[in-house]
């Protein structure tokens, strides 16, 4: 080989290590699909309103005071629409302990302000208790706050409250979840702001699978399909529902997609939900009613006694309504 081959492939290799390393580097540090624990601040850049906060002495400077909510840092997925893509974006390549401040502007934030958006409507679209300027209402589906209310017409702002605003959003990356339970846990955090009971467990299921046909049958004759039972296994996420879950809006509209999505991201088989209903405390039930609903005649001689029930005249009435039904 001459010397000038021999520096041609050289380069070559050269060029290979290069895109390769480039290709690792660009694949190094947080990568969407990854689970991060976030401390952020998100403000108005015109304002300085305070948007969101996870940290508490903001909150405490800024005189927020929501009742039942933690100030402290959420667990978040990256690349699955939870975050500002531009936040995102900035985050992605990263690693644990990042901190930045990254502006986004109205149209990538809460879209920019839509003149369109503010309408007049009947005042009578309008419950009578929120027949007030300020008032948050619901009208034919959509949220607006109300402008202003002059005789039998209202002017109402449909645009989101932040529209046509700038948002500084400050942030650290305080940690990464990697623990599937824990971030099971987050993502129904994320959905329905709630701390349910789960846990996940592998379980032998029996299912049916289709059974290959026998290749020296008949060709003009189609086979019928035949199956066999298998036992397979199945990573489950289990969930405890609670009357919050089951009475949860978001939840009763969603929980197809809601499931889906989890076991997608968790690279789980199933969900299953297990509503648990409590026997305590119910033993004024058909059985306290009845005299225990099997017991002997003597305890039903008892309750008829404690309910001031004349047990022989029950029976004449019953032995009366027979005879009259045969007549």
């Amino acid at each position: 080989m001459s010397d000038e081959a021999e520096a041609d492939e050289a380069e070559q290799a050269d060029d290979v290590a290069d895109s390769e390393e480039t290709a690792e580097s660009e694949q190094s540090g947080l990568q969407a699909g990854d689970f991060v624990e976030l401390d952020y601040t998100a403000r108005t850049v015109e304002e300085g309103t305070i948007v969101d906060t996870t940290r508490p002495e903001v909150a405490e400077e800024e005189g927020l005071d929501e009742e039942g909510r933690e100030f402290e840092p959420r667990t978040l997925v990256l690349g699955e629409g939870f975050l500002f893509e531009a936040v995102e974006d900035d985050i992605i390549g990263g690693e644990v302990g990042q901190s930045d401040t990254v502006e986004i502007a109205a149209d990538e934030a809460f879209g920019e302000f839509d003149e369109d958006d503010v309408r007049t409507v009947s005042v009578n679209k309008i419950p009578e208790d929120d027949q007030y300027p300020g008032a948050q209402v619901q009208i034919d589906g959509q949220q607006g706050r109300v402008e202003t209310l002059v005789g039998g017409r209202a002017r109402v702002d449909f645009n989101h409250p932040l529209a046509g605003e700038d948002i500084e959003y400050d942030y650290e990356v305080v940690g990464q979840v990697e623990d599937r339970l824990e971030q099971a846990r987050s993502l129904f955090d994320m959905y329905l702001g709630m701390d349910l009971e789960m846990w996940i467990q592998t379980d032998e299921v029996e299912e049916e699978e289709l059974v290959q046909p026998d290749e020296e049958g008949d060709e003009d004759e189609e086979p019928e399909p035949e199956t066999e039972v298998v036992e397979v296994e199945k990573e489950t996420l289990y969930i405890e529902a609670n009357p919050q879950l089951s009475m949860n809006q978001q939840w009763m509209m969603q929980k197809q997609q809601i499931c889906q999505q989890v076991t997608d991201l968790l690279g789980l088989d199933r969900v299953i939900i297990q509503e648990i209903i409590d026997g305590s405390g119910m033993g004024m039930g058909m059985g306290g009613m009845m005299g225990g609903m099997g017991g002997g005649e003597g305890d039903i001689e008892e309750a008829l006694e404690d309910a001031d029930v004349d047990a022989d005249e029950i029976m004449e009435e019953i032995e009366g309504a027979a005879e009259d039904a045969n007549e």
